[in-house]
């Protein structure tokens, strides 16, 4: 989408809704054992590269998971898709009330909000969602965002 379209109400209606909070946590769990995977295969290269570079490169250590998942979001779902794979999977996507699409950085502070939410108020969270018309969380709320079914 080159231009904003603003959406109406029906848009977001009941049936792109439906089973859409099941499908994120399903979602999720799938992701981040991509993530996983993608941290554990990168582990090797980096232990390499820090044999020529006498063990500076092994510093990445430490932040190697969260470049490897903030990545991974940024690629996904601030790419055409607007959709992570386990999202794509689960037949999710991300959109915007006024119809732009989600970049890389919008998709990075959808995650960052959604970990510090998550970390430092994991009952609010999900309570929010449950009295939320359109099924969002914090992060939807806060940047103008929802998923719903890309099926629908």
């Amino acid at each position: 989408m080159s231009e904003a379209v603003a959406y109406t109400e029906d848009h977001f209606s009941a049936e792109r809704l439906e089973g859409v909070r099941t499908r994120r946590v399903l979602a999720f769990i799938f992701d981040y054992l991509i993530v996983g995977f993608l941290f554990l295969i990168s582990l090797i290269p980096v232990f390499i590269l820090g044999i020529f570079t006498f063990g500076l490169a092994w510093l990445l250590y430490p932040v190697l998971g969260v470049l490897i998942a903030l990545s991974y979001i940024a690629l996904t779902m601030g790419g055409p898709r607007q959709a992570t794979l386990g999202m794509e999977f689960f037949s999710l996507r991300i959109e915007t009330y006024d119809g732009r699409r989600v970049d890389g950085l919008t998709a990075i502070v959808h995650t960052v909000i959604f970990w510090v939410v998550h970390i430092t108020f994991t009952p609010l969270m999900l309570v929010v969602s449950l009295f939320t018309r359109k099924k969002q969380l914090v992060q939807d709320i806060l940047l103008g965002t929802v998923i719903v079914r890309s099926d629908r």
